[in-house]
């Protein structure tokens, strides 16, 4: 059975369009979902071709920036690895961690009953950051700068920390779209043929510690549980769940790592988490590690938080289970 020509330009004209997956230290975008065909009413059968777009495949450098007394710049280097040019849009958006470590913008959790108050302690520092430029369009293999300042003083000039979120985010090309006339005219009949246009969104934080910094962390309620991680049908993998502690009056930034007691600091771990964070408007933040086996009968793990932020490798906090 045929497709009527309708049919198939709307569905060669389907651009998916993918948001961040901000996610601390939220540098990698989304993966692009996969289109649902059964929304349309497709003749059973029907060949479904799914045309992935070649453009930008960003890379971002550092994947966070800090500003103190003594350091009031910085800079962001992008660059485009993909396949063809894009154009990015440079702004500044607060955004909100929760206590699981997912990262949403403070406008999505004010809106939502269970996450407004987290959501209304984050102290924003777009008031007082400049950015510059605010869009650029890369060729493939071209980079650019980034450059950040601290250009005012805040509200109030006893917040431990203020933070908002560089965010790069591409602009579909303008030749993205075509006529449905077009579109009909191209795909073969009984044939659905759907183009994906992944517009990428990355955030990076930029933190600003305008006051004497306060760094200490804790470790609690560590637990190892063997759990599916992959489906129910698969093997069974030990997994160590704890607490993460902000202790201090700022954010937390740094690595967990997870041996066997008394096991050497140069031998491999059994588990490792880099990057790690935990911002002020939440106290604690719950973590979960895989581990490449789980502990003998009677043997005791040891579990180190080590700063990578003002002090890197100092040992933060620790736990013996």
């Amino acid at each position: 059975m045929r497709l009527s020509p309708l049919l198939t330009a709307l569905a060669l004209l389907a651009t998916v369009a993918v948001g961040a997956a901000i996610a601390q230290p939220s540098s990698t975008p989304a993966p692009t979902p996969t289109p649902t065909p059964a929304s349309t009413t497709a003749a059973p059968g029907a060949p479904v071709i799914i045309a992935p777009a070649t453009g930008a495949n960003l890379n971002i450098s550092p994947k966070r920036v800090t500003f103190d007394r003594n350091h009031r710049s910085g800079s962001i280097y992008i660059f485009n690895q993909g396949s063809g040019p894009a154009t990015f849009d440079i702004s500044l958006v607060d955004r909100v961690m929760l206590p699981d470590g997912q990262i949403l913008a403070v406008t999505d959790a004010q809106a939502k009953p269970e996450t407004k108050a987290i959501a209304d302690r984050v102290a924003s520092a777009k008031a007082i950051l400049q950015v510059s430029p605010r869009r650029v369009t890369l060729s493939p293999g071209q980079g650019q700068t980034i450059r950040l300042r601290i250009a005012g003083s805040p509200a109030d000039p006893s917040l431990a920390e203020m933070r908002s979120h560089l965010t790069i985010s591409t602009l579909p090309p303008r030749d993205s779209g075509t006529t449905a006339e077009a579109a009909a005219a191209n795909a073969p009949p009984g044939e659905l043929r759907f183009q994906i246009n992944a517009l990428l969104g990355l955030s990076v934080p930029a933190i600003v510690r305008l006051n004497d910094i306060d760094i200490r962390a804790g470790l609690a309620n560590g637990r190892v549980s063997l759990e599916r991680l992959a489906g129910p049908n698969s093997p069974a993998t030990p997994v160590l769940s704890l607490d993460l502690l902000r202790q201090g009056t700022n954010s937390l930034f740094g690595n967990l790592e997870i041996r066997a007691a008394g096991q050497p600091r140069n031998t491999p771990p059994l588990g490792l988490a880099r990057g790690v964070g935990v911002y002020t408007e939440i106290d604690r933040r719950s973590i979960r590690i895989p581990l490449i086996r789980a502990p003998a009968p009677g043997e005791h793990l040891e579990v180190t938080f080590t700063d990578d932020d003002t002090s890197p490798g100092k040992l933060l906090a620790k736990l013996i289970l």
